[in-house]
Order: C-alpha cells, then structure tokens, then sequence
C-alpha cells in the first residue's frame, strides 16, 4: 500500500510516530496480536494523527467537541456522495477505535461504554471494506476489513499503551472487572490476575 492510500493528512512529528510504531509493535507482541504490516502501519498514522488535539475534535454547534457516534453514523450514510460516506465511515472507525482504547476508563458510570463504541467501530470499518475490496482499492479494502475482524484485540493493544503509566485505584480494579463482563478483553482478564483477582462471570441466583 501506498503511504498516501492510509495517512494523507498524519502528522509528520517523526520522534512520536516511531514512539507509536514502537509502543504498538510491543502491545500487539504482548497481547499475541498478528497483523499485517499495513495494518499495523494505519494504526500507528492513527495515532500519530489523533495526538493533536484539532484532528480528533471538530467544531460543531456546541463548540469544538467529538460528534456522538450515531450522528457521525447517519452523516456518513447520507453523505451525497459515494467518497464522502467513505470518509464518513472511516472516521468513525478511527474514532471509536482510538476512544476505546485510550479512554476505557473515562466511560465508567456514562451511559455509552467502551462496547458501544467496539460494536461502532467494527461495523464501521466492516462496511466500509465491503465496498472496497473488489474495487482498485482492494488492498485499502483488506486493511479495514482486518480492523474489523481485530477491533477488540486492537482496542486492548491500544489500551495497554495507555496503561504504560497508569497506577491502579479500587473504582480502577472494579472497571476492570466490567470491562471484562462487557467486552470480555483478554487484556483486562490478564491485569485482574495480575492484580490477585481471578476474574469469573456473576451467576444469578434463581428465585
């Protein structure tokens, strides 16, 4: 894949892009997550692009803020043309997989949570490839079809570059146990018995 085919746009801040391409490479080592190098390759321009803050906010009527997924959703869907629903369903894609993994945390007591943004995400990426893959941008087609397929592993990748500095509070250990509930990351079944607590799924009681 062309360079400009997944990073038109990223910002060129070489030290933090290989900071990135490293952090990621290790987390997808760690979290036993194979993925072909274009794939890795759009992520880490993800990243890159979405450390500046004017690239993952947009300025809307409300004031510069993030879009909520369902409007980023129906714009993309009745977007007048067929490279702007394109670009509609990337973005969303981009966003929820960047706000699900950096972020996990912030969603506690919201009442859209990380699996939300996971189910978003995916089905973002995952129709978005359908419409590529047999067209002359089959090799794009297959990246984001790949993001589809490995959002949650992807999520937990991202999320354990997060975590790099991150101490751990009680209200930390109890999200961990709902994200596992929720989504059931590996990742966050591994930081629980790291932590001493074996996670396992809440049984109801019959009346």
């Amino acid at each position: 894949m062309q360079q400009s085919e997944c990073s038109a746009g990223v910002l060129a801040v070489a030290s933090l892009r290989e900071y990135f391409h490293d952090a990621l490479h290790g987390a997808l080592a760690h979290q036993h997550v194979a993925v072909e190098d274009q794939t890795e390759q759009y992520v880490v321009n993800l990243l890159t692009l979405f450390s500046r803050s004017e690239h993952l906010y947009e300025q809307t009527a409300d004031g510069v803020r993030l879009k909520p997924l369902v409007q980023m959703l129906s714009e993309a869907l009745e977007a007048p043309t067929a490279a702007g629903r394109e670009l509609g369903l990337q973005r969303l894609g981009d966003v929820s997989l960047f706000i699900a993994g950096f972020f996990a945390h912030s969603f506690a007591r919201k009442l859209i949570d990380i699996d939300y943004h996971i189910a978003m995400g995916g089905r973002a990426y995952g129709t978005l490839a359908d419409g590529l893959v047999r067209g002359h941008r089959r090799v794009l087609g297959r990246v984001f079809a790949e993001l589809a397929v490995k959002f949650l592993p992807l999520v937990d990748a991202l999320g354990e570059i997060s975590d790099a500095a991150r101490r751990y509070t009680q209200a930390d250990v109890l999200r961990l146990y709902e994200l596992w509930l929720k989504t059931g990351s590996p990742r966050a079944q591994g930081l629980l018995r790291r932590l001493g607590i074996e996670a396992a799924p809440v049984t109801m009681l019959a009346n």
